[in-house]
């Protein structure tokens, strides 16, 4: 439990008599972060994130009053919200007398600082407020409370999660027992525990001091029964970010973020990883912190900054940027058209440059036209590189081309089998490869959209290799969906059925002559105008499954009852699979 000694730096004096230990890092004449560690840490914590900002801001930490190498005062009283916040003004006095500090807080430290950039008298202090895992209490009072008065299914669930993440907070004002528990090891083994869910803490586990854990204690007996009791009315109009975890297991995500009312000039970014943000990820910590330090400090709102407002009327998919492949008609057109309507950034990709320019110029000036082959490797290399450089990384990409192939497997030749699988399989491989690269490296998560087909779970002897390629991309989507969900990154699967596209025509019928061909094109095209499902309401379908991360979403009423009776009557569908259902 013994911590490595540091450099103690120089010490402040608190109104009460108290010694602080304070550390400066960086430039002095830059921009100043000041950052404030939670319970049970100390300054320590933000050591990876120093390493990461120093390079162009100046850096301050301190160990709050009870930790590290700061002084422990015995009394309760000593450790209320108003202390802590005078504590707090007193570093931004000496650090930067002349000059508003940017606060970076995480855990406790964001509760003292929103008491803080709450107050009318010291709202000029401060620049910018970027609050990891840590609420304001009179927020959390505020939000039980309407919970309660305007009950919801979803909100009484949420607030029933919150209230059993926070039971640890009434274990915590008895006497006596939480101190035991610190003291035997108990708390520590549990911290240990709770770090095994998040795949990031492996490499750089929380290892808290028992001085820490025991003199922190004081916080929630000085603070939390009161405030949450009588909950004020706390604002604050300075930019803040809140950077939320989505796998913490003490604060949860909506009762850090669901703050609109108070704070009007708010960012929302909801981030991979547990509750020490801090300590497991600091270079996302330090590059997001970055972000709206350099906004704020006079430069250009970056794309990421923009989509995570918080403002009325926003649609969902506002600022974000969507790859869509196969976009130059048909379902991938009308996607791109969807995404564009929300304020999405489109990228219209298609193996027809002509076709992706119209599709861009639909949708307006928010959209850029790319020609590509997504059976090429090195094209789509190219590709995902020129959409990284030119416009970041996406957040949205939707693997959507593909072509259409029947006929019967004895007349399917090696060609056929090569072309559908490198444009239907291998196309979808190369869009999951080299954009979930991208977005693993950025650290936000994003989503994977692979457009499958009914027909990869509905068996039928006129479509083996249309089908095989299909349900190998449903088989890939979902592997992809439990490997990528640590990084936050969704893979849903689309499944759609009989939709009016472009397809009916382009679709080839291998192995029987050209005329006999162009007869079935035709009689496909009009079984598909006769179900009159366009590739609109497709589109639409489509949206509505990205935002509610759907596992695999089917279109159509038949793709869902196919998926439906693929699980409870597989073998009533494999004898239906021995009809001929050719067209005629």
């Amino acid at each position: 439990m013994a911590r490595t000694p540091r450099d103690s730096g120089r010490r402040l004096d608190t109104s009460d008599g108290l010694g602080l230990a304070v550390r400066e890092h960086g430039d002095p004449t830059a921009p100043t972060v000041l950052a404030v560690h939670g319970y049970p840490d100390d300054s320590a914590i933000w050591d990876g994130v120093v390493a990461a900002l120093s390079e162009k801001y100046r850096v301050v930490t301190y160990d709050v009053r009870g930790a590290g190498e700061s002084d422990k005062p015995p009394q309760t009283e000593a450790y209320q919200l108003e202390q802590l916040a005078d504590d707090l003004a007193r570093v931004i006095d000496a650090v930067s007398p002349d000059r508003p500090v940017h606060l970076l807080a995480h855990d406790w430290g964001s509760v003292q600082c929103w008491h803080a950039v709450s107050e009318r008298r010291s709202a000029d202090r401060f620049a910018s407020f970027t609050s990891i895992s840590g609420p304001c209490l009179d927020h959390v009072g505020r939000w039980m409370r309407a919970k309660l008065r305007r009950p919801t299914p979803r909100g009484l669930r949420e607030l029933i999660t919150q209230v059993v993440f926070s039971s640890y907070i009434g274990f915590f004002q008895l006497p006596v027992l939480p101190e035991l528990a610190w003291r035997t090891g108990l708390l520590p083994k549990l911290i240990t525990t709770l770090e095994r869910f998040d795949p990031y803490a492996a490499a750089n586990p929380t290892r808290p001091a028992l001085s820490d854990g025991l003199h922190g204690l004081q916080l929630y007996r000085a603070n939390t029964r009161a405030r949450m009791s009588k909950p004020e009315e706390r604002r604050t109009g300075i930019p803040v970010q809140v950077l939320a975890p989505n796998g913490d297991p003490f604060v949860s995500a909506p009762l850090q973020t669901e703050i609109a009312p108070w704070v009007p000039n708010l960012r929302v970014r909801r981030l991979p990883g547990g509750h020490w943000l801090p300590r497991t990820r600091p270079e996302l910590v330090a590059r997001c912190t970055a972000e709206l330090v350099e906004h704020v400090e006079g430069g250009a709102e970056p794309r990421a900054l923009r989509r995570s407002r918080v403002r009325p009327g926003r649609h969902h998919f506002q600022d974000q940027l969507v790859v869509v492949t196969g976009a130059g008609s048909g379902i991938g057109q009308a996607t791109a058209l969807g995404f564009a309507a929300q304020g999405a950034h489109v990228v219209a990709a298609d193996i027809d440059g002509s076709a992706a320019e119209r599709t861009a110029e639909k949708a307006g000036a928010n959209a850029t036209p790319y020609c590509v082959d997504v059976a090429d490797r090195t094209g789509m290399e190219r590709f995902a590189a020129h959409v990284h450089a030119e416009l970041g990384t996406p957040d949205v990409v939707v693997n959507n081309a593909g072509i259409g192939i029947a006929g019967s497997f004895a007349g399917t030749s090696v060609a056929d089998w090569e072309q559908v699988i490198d444009v239907n399989l291998w196309g979808v491989i190369h869009g999951c490869r080299l954009f979930a690269e991208q977005m693993i490296a950025r650290g936000e998560g994003g989503r994977i959209v692979n457009v499958a087909s009914a027909a990869a779970y509905l068996p039928s002897r006129v479509l083996p290799a249309y089908s095989t390629t299909k349900a190998a991309v449903l088989a890939l989507s979902q592997c992809l969906r439990a490997e990528l969900a640590a990084d936050g990154i969704k893979v849903i699967a689309i499944c759609p059925g009989l939709v009016n596209t472009g397809i009916t025509t382009s679709a080839r019928f291998v192995g029987i002559a050209d005329a006999e061909q162009d007869r079935l094109r035709r009689a496909v095209k009009r079984l598909y105008r006769r179900r009159n499902f366009s590739s609109h309401r497709a589109a639409a379908e489509i949206l509505r499954a990205v935002q509610r991360d759907a596992a695999i979403a089917p279109i159509t009423a038949e793709a869902r009852v196919g998926l439906v009776l693929s699980r409870l009557t597989p073998g009533l569908l494999r004898a239906a699979a021995k009809a001929d259902l050719t067209p005629h």
